[in-house]
Protein backbone atom coordinates (compact mmCIF):
# COMPACT_ATOMS: atom_id res chain seq x y z
CA UNK A 1 0.00 0.00 0.00
CA UNK A 2 1.12 3.23 -0.99
CA UNK A 3 -0.30 6.93 -0.28
CA UNK A 4 1.02 9.78 -1.93
CA UNK A 5 2.79 12.76 -0.19
CA UNK A 6 3.07 16.15 -1.57
CA UNK A 7 6.80 17.87 -1.03
CA UNK A 8 8.15 21.48 -2.36
CA UNK A 9 11.53 21.96 -2.82
CA UNK A 10 13.40 24.29 -0.20
CA UNK A 11 16.05 26.83 -0.64
CA UNK A 12 17.01 28.87 2.53
CA UNK A 13 18.71 26.37 4.99
CA UNK A 14 18.91 29.22 8.13
CA UNK A 15 17.75 28.27 11.63
CA UNK A 16 15.61 31.58 10.70
CA UNK A 17 14.36 29.83 7.58
CA UNK A 18 13.67 26.54 9.68
CA UNK A 19 11.80 28.33 12.33
CA UNK A 20 9.12 30.22 9.75
CA UNK A 21 9.11 27.03 7.79
CA UNK A 22 8.05 25.24 11.24
CA UNK A 23 5.69 28.06 12.16
CA UNK A 24 3.39 27.78 8.35
CA UNK A 25 3.60 24.07 9.15
CA UNK A 26 5.78 22.39 7.38
CA UNK A 27 9.07 20.33 8.09
CA UNK A 28 12.33 20.11 6.27
CA UNK A 29 13.31 16.76 4.83
CA UNK A 30 15.93 15.54 2.56
CA UNK A 31 14.65 12.93 -0.01
CA UNK A 32 17.86 10.49 -1.50
CA UNK A 33 18.69 7.17 -2.69
CA UNK A 34 17.49 5.55 -6.07
CA UNK A 35 18.06 7.40 -9.09
CA UNK A 36 17.22 10.79 -6.84
CA UNK A 37 20.26 13.22 -6.13
CA UNK A 38 19.84 14.54 -2.61
CA UNK A 39 17.00 17.11 -2.48
CA UNK A 40 16.29 19.32 0.12
CA UNK A 41 12.07 19.48 0.37
CA UNK A 42 9.43 20.44 3.01
CA UNK A 43 6.14 18.51 4.12
CA UNK A 44 3.21 19.36 5.22
CA UNK A 45 3.61 18.04 9.33
CA UNK A 46 -0.08 17.47 8.92
CA UNK A 47 -0.07 15.40 6.16
CA UNK A 48 3.09 13.57 7.09
CA UNK A 49 1.91 11.98 10.04
CA UNK A 50 -1.99 11.21 8.29
CA UNK A 51 0.36 9.60 6.01
CA UNK A 52 2.40 7.22 8.31
CA UNK A 53 -0.77 6.11 10.06
CA UNK A 54 -2.13 5.24 7.02
CA UNK A 55 0.97 3.23 5.35
CA UNK A 56 2.71 2.40 8.27
CA UNK A 57 6.22 2.99 9.27
CA UNK A 58 7.83 1.17 6.99
CA UNK A 59 5.58 1.48 4.37
CA UNK A 60 5.46 2.89 0.69
CA UNK A 61 4.88 6.23 0.09
CA UNK A 62 4.67 7.98 -3.39
CA UNK A 63 6.15 11.54 -2.91
CA UNK A 64 5.09 14.16 -5.24
CA UNK A 65 7.63 16.92 -5.56
CA UNK A 66 6.04 19.46 -7.41
CA UNK A 67 4.70 16.80 -10.28
CA UNK A 68 7.39 14.50 -9.51
CA UNK A 69 6.75 11.60 -8.36
CA UNK A 70 9.10 8.76 -6.24
CA UNK A 71 8.23 6.13 -4.33
CA UNK A 72 9.96 6.30 -1.00
CA UNK A 73 10.13 4.85 2.38
CA UNK A 74 10.66 7.35 5.95
CA UNK A 75 14.02 6.18 6.16
CA UNK A 76 14.68 8.47 9.38
CA UNK A 77 12.94 11.35 11.19
CA UNK A 78 14.20 13.68 14.39
CA UNK A 79 11.46 14.41 17.10
CA UNK A 80 11.41 16.69 20.15
CA UNK A 81 9.93 14.78 22.26
CA UNK A 82 8.95 17.63 24.79
CA UNK A 83 6.75 18.74 22.82
CA UNK A 84 5.40 15.23 21.40
CA UNK A 85 5.91 16.52 17.01
CA UNK A 86 8.36 15.62 14.17
CA UNK A 87 10.70 18.06 13.56
CA UNK A 88 12.58 16.48 10.20
CA UNK A 89 12.65 13.46 8.16
CA UNK A 90 14.74 11.69 5.73
CA UNK A 91 13.00 9.83 3.00
CA UNK A 92 15.25 6.83 0.96
CA UNK A 93 13.60 6.61 -2.92
CA UNK A 94 13.70 2.87 -3.46
CA UNK A 95 14.05 0.36 -6.65
CA UNK A 96 10.66 -1.47 -5.75
CA UNK A 97 12.30 -5.10 -6.79
CA UNK A 98 15.54 -4.36 -4.80
CA UNK A 99 15.29 -5.32 -1.12
CA UNK A 100 15.82 -3.19 1.42
CA UNK A 101 17.72 -4.13 5.46
CA UNK A 102 14.84 -2.37 7.91
CA UNK A 103 13.71 -2.50 11.76
CA UNK A 104 9.95 -3.93 12.24
CA UNK A 105 8.33 -3.38 15.41
CA UNK A 106 7.16 -6.59 17.76
CA UNK A 107 3.96 -6.62 19.12
CA UNK A 108 3.07 -8.92 21.48
CA UNK A 109 -0.68 -10.44 21.33
CA UNK A 110 -2.42 -12.34 23.51
CA UNK A 111 -2.77 -13.43 27.51
CA UNK A 112 -0.01 -15.94 28.11
CA UNK A 113 -1.21 -18.88 30.40
CA UNK A 114 1.74 -18.02 32.62
CA UNK A 115 0.61 -14.79 33.21
CA UNK A 116 -2.56 -15.63 34.53
CA UNK A 117 -0.46 -18.12 36.67
CA UNK A 118 1.69 -15.27 38.16
CA UNK A 119 4.45 -15.41 35.89
CA UNK A 120 5.60 -12.00 34.01
CA UNK A 121 5.95 -11.60 30.52
CA UNK A 122 9.06 -10.15 29.38
CA UNK A 123 9.78 -9.01 25.82
CA UNK A 124 13.66 -9.23 25.09
CA UNK A 125 13.19 -7.85 21.10
CA UNK A 126 10.97 -5.03 20.82
CA UNK A 127 11.80 -4.83 16.84
CA UNK A 128 13.60 -7.11 14.44
CA UNK A 129 15.88 -6.64 11.64
CA UNK A 130 15.07 -7.72 7.90
CA UNK A 131 15.77 -7.61 4.13
CA UNK A 132 12.94 -7.93 1.75
CA UNK A 133 11.02 -5.86 -0.97
CA UNK A 134 9.81 -2.67 -0.32
CA UNK A 135 5.97 -4.23 -0.81
CA UNK A 136 6.97 -7.87 1.42
CA UNK A 137 7.62 -5.59 4.52
CA UNK A 138 4.88 -6.27 7.16
CA UNK A 139 4.00 -3.42 9.24
CA UNK A 140 5.04 -5.53 12.65
CA UNK A 141 5.47 -8.90 13.23
CA UNK A 142 2.89 -10.04 15.47
CA UNK A 143 3.80 -12.74 18.54
CA UNK A 144 1.06 -14.66 20.26
CA UNK A 145 2.09 -15.62 23.30
CA UNK A 146 -1.26 -17.04 24.82
CA UNK A 147 -0.65 -20.70 25.08
CA UNK A 148 3.16 -19.66 26.82
CA UNK A 149 3.58 -20.83 30.74
CA UNK A 150 5.48 -19.80 32.88
CA UNK A 151 9.17 -20.63 31.40
CA UNK A 152 8.52 -20.64 28.28
CA UNK A 153 9.33 -18.68 25.44
CA UNK A 154 9.00 -17.45 21.81
CA UNK A 155 12.34 -17.78 19.26
CA UNK A 156 12.95 -16.13 16.02
CA UNK A 157 12.91 -19.59 14.63
CA UNK A 158 9.06 -19.79 15.31
CA UNK A 159 8.22 -16.87 13.77
CA UNK A 160 10.61 -17.31 10.42
CA UNK A 161 7.96 -19.87 8.71
CA UNK A 162 5.13 -16.93 9.02
CA UNK A 163 6.88 -14.81 7.61
CA UNK A 164 8.72 -14.29 4.01
CA UNK A 165 10.76 -12.14 4.51
CA UNK A 166 14.83 -12.39 5.76
CA UNK A 167 14.96 -12.24 9.30
CA UNK A 168 18.51 -11.20 10.56
CA UNK A 169 19.07 -12.60 13.60
CA UNK A 170 19.72 -16.52 14.68
CA UNK A 171 16.85 -18.54 15.08
CA UNK A 172 17.81 -18.96 19.09
CA UNK A 173 17.56 -15.60 20.09
CA UNK A 174 14.56 -15.14 22.72
CA UNK A 175 12.03 -12.34 21.18
CA UNK A 176 9.52 -12.76 24.26
CA UNK A 177 9.51 -14.90 27.48
CA UNK A 178 7.58 -15.97 30.67
CA UNK A 179 8.86 -15.26 33.71
CA UNK A 180 8.43 -17.24 37.02
CA UNK A 181 7.22 -14.44 39.59
CA UNK A 182 9.88 -13.72 42.43
CA UNK A 183 9.39 -15.72 45.58
CA UNK A 184 9.56 -13.19 48.93
CA UNK A 185 12.58 -14.36 49.72
CA UNK A 186 14.21 -12.67 46.61
CA UNK A 187 11.97 -9.70 46.82
CA UNK A 188 13.69 -9.31 50.10
CA UNK A 189 17.17 -10.30 48.91
CA UNK A 190 16.98 -7.67 45.89
CA UNK A 191 15.69 -4.78 48.89
CA UNK A 192 18.86 -5.80 50.74
CA UNK A 193 21.06 -5.17 48.07
CA UNK A 194 19.66 -1.87 47.46
CA UNK A 195 19.66 -0.94 50.84
CA UNK A 196 23.65 -2.00 51.06
CA UNK A 197 24.10 0.03 48.11
CA UNK A 198 22.67 2.91 49.03
CA UNK A 199 24.62 2.81 52.71
CA UNK A 200 27.75 2.40 50.81
CA UNK A 201 27.39 5.16 48.59
CA UNK A 202 26.43 7.64 51.64
CA UNK A 203 30.00 5.92 53.45
CA UNK A 204 32.03 6.80 51.00
CA UNK A 205 30.30 10.52 50.78
CA UNK A 206 31.08 11.07 53.91
CA UNK A 207 34.83 9.69 53.59
CA UNK A 208 35.44 12.03 50.71
CA UNK A 209 33.69 15.19 53.23
CA UNK A 210 36.01 14.11 55.72
CA UNK A 211 39.16 13.79 53.95
CA UNK A 212 38.14 17.27 52.18
CA UNK A 213 37.77 19.06 55.63
CA UNK A 214 41.34 17.31 56.92
CA UNK A 215 42.98 18.89 53.58
CA UNK A 216 41.05 22.36 54.58
CA UNK A 217 42.48 21.98 57.78
CA UNK A 218 45.54 21.06 56.92
CA UNK A 219 45.86 24.06 54.49
CA UNK A 220 44.61 26.49 57.14
CA UNK A 221 47.73 25.15 59.20
CA UNK A 222 50.09 25.54 56.70
CA UNK A 223 49.03 28.92 56.38
CA UNK A 224 49.36 30.08 59.88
Amino acid sequence: MSSVLKATKREGFKNSDLTELRNAGKLPAVVYGYKVENTAISVDEIDLVKTIREVGRNGIIELDIEGNKQKVVLSDYQSDFLKDEIIHADFLAVNMSEELTVDVAVHVVGEAAGAKEGGVVQTVLHELSISAKPNDIPEAFEVDVTELEIGGSFSVEELRSKYDVTINHEDDETIVSVLAPRTEEEIEELEEEAGAGEAGAEDAEGEESTEESEGESETAEEKA
